[in-house]
């Protein structure tokens, strides 16, 4: 981590707003080796990874790949970049707790065609109790509006879980029912992003991402997910809930 933070500050963001927006998180050389180790992974592992892994804005099209998940299987510089980094000393900080690395993700919004992610909180898909986690979101190139840059309503983890319904959006199967009251648009905030920028938001904060309506920029980013130790998942209804995605891909 290079940006010098103020511990305090980047709490009180978080607590008041549900998010906190970390210029120059990492250095560009850091940035670089993770793009790097991404190509590779791409063009040696994609092939044999698993379908519920592996995600394509056009089905069948790998010219149009849309997600990654669960890196931290494939490479072990991605697992210690989950367990054992400034990421993960970043959302003990946050959410005041020791924490579990539940996941790290690759995504990107092809030039032209990469759809619009819906309004949600990723707490409907967590399934817990308390909500205690964090999402972090880590530009690996530069994002604007053009090619799909993600925004939040602030202090929207503070009004609980809002109604979800189906979408038609691949990988993110469900948004928020009745998303752009005046209160949701009045307290929308967008971010432009550099390589190496990131954004951190609590679980029920209500954010969504533009489409890249570029006609030759992608828009790629890195995931991390991480739970508190004191969440308690819902193992049953979250089995249910995935296998009910699967069925239906």
């Amino acid at each position: 981590m290079t940006v010098k933070m103020d511990a305090s500050k980047v709490k009180k963001s978080f607590v008041e707003n549900g998010y906190v927006h970390l210029p120059g998180f990492l250095k560009q050389d850091q940035v670089a080796e993770i793009n790097a180790r991404l190509k590779d992974l791409v063009n040696t592992k994609v092939a044999k990874m698993p379908s519920e892994h592996v995600k394509y804005e056009v089905k069948g099209d790998t010219t149009t790949l849309k997600m990654l998940q669960d890196l931290q299987l494939y490479d072990p510089f991605f697992a210690e970049v989950l367990f054992d980094s400034t990421f993960t000393k970043l959302a003990e900080h946050l959410l005041e707790e020791k924490v579990i690395g539940k996941t790290l993700e690759y995504f990107n919004k092809p030039p032209k065609i990469g759809k619009a992610t819906p309004p949600h909180q990723d707490g409907f898909y967590f399934m817990l109790e308390p909500m205690s986690a964090v999402t972090m979101w880590l530009a690996l190139e530069e994002v604007d509006q053009e090619n799909g840059w993600v925004s939040y309503v602030r202090g929207s983890h503070k009004k609980g879980m809002r109604d979800h319904s189906p979408t038609q959006t691949l990988g993110f199967s469900q948004g928020i029912a009745d998303f752009g009251t005046p209160d949701d648009l009045e307290n929308e905030v967008f971010f432009p992003a550099r390589p190496g920028d990131l954004l951190v938001h609590h679980a029920l904060t209500i954010h969504r991402a533009s489409p890249n309506t570029s006609s030759q920029r992608s828009r790629k980013a890195m995931g991390l997910i991480y739970f508190g130790t004191s969440a308690k998942e819902d193992v049953v209804a979250k089995a249910a809930y995935v296998k009910s995605l699967n069925q239906s891909t």
